[in-house]
């Protein structure tokens, strides 16, 4: 698998699991030991668990929201997705810094996001 299907593959999971709130298919996303940064300079969430809870917490109704992707930067250790989410009264400018283990799971995940005025 290159390293662009794997990063294809992890978003694809990873909106899936938006719509879903599927605690199982957040939990596959991720490594054990995986942080979660919901903002560049927050504290993360750390763990599988933990990270699970947090979407949770903070879970979007399925199907609220679209979102459009496309890579910027896809290489063996980190990756950057650049994305757009639309809400029915609300848009977002997303930037997403992805770390992937060798098995397809997110070991470190950072997002970016900006509302449109």
């Amino acid at each position: 698998m290159t390293d662009l299907e794997a990063v294809t593959q992890w978003v694809d999971g990873y909106v899936r699991a938006w719509n879903s709130n599927d605690p199982v298919e957040i939990g596959d996303l991720f490594a054990e030991d995986a942080a979660y940064y919901t903002a560049p300079f927050q504290d993360p969430w750390r763990g599988r668990e933990a990270i699970v809870a947090g979407w949770l917490a903070h879970r979007d109704r399925p199907g609220e929201a679209s979102f459009a992707w496309f890579p910027m930067i896809v290489g063996p250790d980190l990756s950057i997705v650049q994305g757009t989410t639309v809400y029915p009264t609300e848009t977002y400018s997303n930037l997403w810094l992805i770390r992937l283990d060798g098995v397809g799971q997110c070991r470190e995940f950072t997002e970016w996001w900006m509302p449109h005025s």
